[in-house]
């Protein structure tokens, strides 16, 4: 009996001592990451991290916009033995799709206009080191089979080679999107995601940590009196119940966004219940991470068919208005002269482009071609050939949308039916002032 009892001790004993240590270990991350809050679920995505560190497992961190998942990949990097190598983190969202490959696996010379060299891609700078796929979700799907092939093998061949190369990576991606649902549009490869997801590490969205939304803002009012040399901002008691209520859709990012407005543009260093819902926005709409919409029968795969269905159409209206007019010129004049025979053929014409559905706003009904006895018609007919590069079009057709909206991006991306980040990278793509 008194065996068992010592057995009981010494486990118990075993137990507290491994918790204590866990715990100042994950305090220690903390203190030297910068990391705030005292959650359980950030504890355990902290500990997660920590204890995969010294492994070479692939992580795959999830989790909402603004939760602060870019930081794990250099906790896990710092705590590996791969730390005296090279960290490098890409944000795959933000290369465009034609040089994605190119940023990951290099280039030889003249493989593509514009590789005046030979260029070392990422996964050869990280040998030996880390490397973090940020927004990994949104590479295509052609560059998830190179990454798949790397992630199996550690083999990876440079665009415009045929020589096979080895590299030793540690990769570490991150998403706000819903895997599963984008695995179920096509848009992602599950042998990837399952590959990737050797340990997944879930950051929790700050609404599941009010314990942490007072600390975070008094850190970051502190943080900005310190720069902008002024008393930090405090709040009431129904001003705190407020702030820890609310549900944060943007999360951490937008609890710091917010802070720095009111510690710039408040007098007063207290902050009322009153004061602060002015700063807080209720229409939060859905929450992220971010859902792929289903595809239905009437909507565009791609926004190349947009752009391919508003160029046919464009050329239908012109040949229809070229067939009417070619008619009515052929048309037997019976007698009539030449410049009343002109006079009709232009208001035939006018009033057979169906553009307005108003009778009132219709530009025909106002415009009226009377000829006069030294009316002279001349011929100012121009043939223009016609550019048929869709590249071209698609300048021209986000140009045109640009100057609509005045440059407003967003407003331009939605008349063209694309995403405002495809319109910057297309932008960007075609040097389009």
């Amino acid at each position: 009996m008194a065996y068992i009892q010592a057995e009981k001790s010494r486990l118990f004993t075993h137990l507290f001592n491994s918790k204590v240590m866990n715990i100042k270990n994950i305090q220690a991350i903390k203190q030297r990451f910068g990391i705030i809050g005292i959650s359980d679920k950030l504890n355990r995505a902290i500990d997660i991290a920590r204890q995969v560190a010294g492994t070479d497992l692939t992580v795959l961190i999830v989790g909402e916009s603004g939760t602060g998942k870019e930081i794990f990949p250099k906790v896990i990097h710092q705590y590996s033995a791969r730390k005296h190598n090279n960290f490098i983190a890409v944000n795959c969202g933000a290369i465009p799709e034609g040089t994605i490959d190119s940023e990951l696996f290099g280039h030889e010379k003249g493989s593509f206009t514009g590789a005046h060299e030979s260029r070392k891609g990422y996964f050869e700078v990280a040998n030996k080191g880390t490397i973090f796929l940020d927004e990994v979700a949104d590479l295509p799907l052609s560059t998830q089979v190179r990454l798949l092939r790397v992630l199996e093998t550690g083999e990876f061949i440079r665009v415009g080679s045929s020589k096979v190369q080895k590299t030793d990576v540690r990769v570490v991606a991150a998403t706000n999107v819903n895997i599963q649902q984008a695995i179920k549009e096509k848009k992602f490869r599950e042998d990837l995601f399952y590959r990737l997801n050797n340990v997944p590490i879930t950051m929790p969205a700050l609404r599941e940590r009010a314990e942490d939304v007072l600390l975070l803002f008094r850190k970051f009012a502190g943080d900005f009196a310190e720069r902008y040399r002024m008393p930090p901002i405090t709040l009431e008691e129904n001003a705190q119940h407020l702030l820890r209520a609310y549900r944060w859709p943007g999360n951490i990012r937008q609890l710091k966004n917010l802070t720095e407005q009111i510690s710039v543009i408040e007098d007063s260093r207290v902050l009322t219940e009153a004061k602060l819902r002015k700063y807080l926005s209720y229409d939060e709409g859905d929450n992220l991470p971010a859902v792929y919409e289903s595809v239905d029968a009437k909507t565009f795969a791609s926004e190349r068919e947009i752009l391919y269905k508003i160029l046919f159409d464009m050329k239908q209206d012109m040949n229809d208005l070229k067939k009417l007019v070619y008619e009515i010129m052929q048309a037997d004049s019976g007698g009539i002269n030449v410049h009343e025979k002109n006079a009709q053929i232009i208001n035939k014409v006018y009033q057979s482009v169906d553009t307005f559905d108003d009778p009132k706003t219709d530009p025909s009904s106002q415009f009226q071609y009377t000829p006069t006895e030294n009316a002279q018609i001349e011929d100012t007919e121009e043939f223009v050939e016609e550019s048929l590069s869709l590249a071209e079009q698609e300048i021209e057709l986000i140009r045109k949308a640009l100057e609509k909206h005045n440059g407003k991006r967003k407003m331009a991306a939605e008349e063209l039916g694309i995403s405002e980040r495809t319109l910057y990278r297309k932008i960007k793509e075609y040097n389009v002032k």
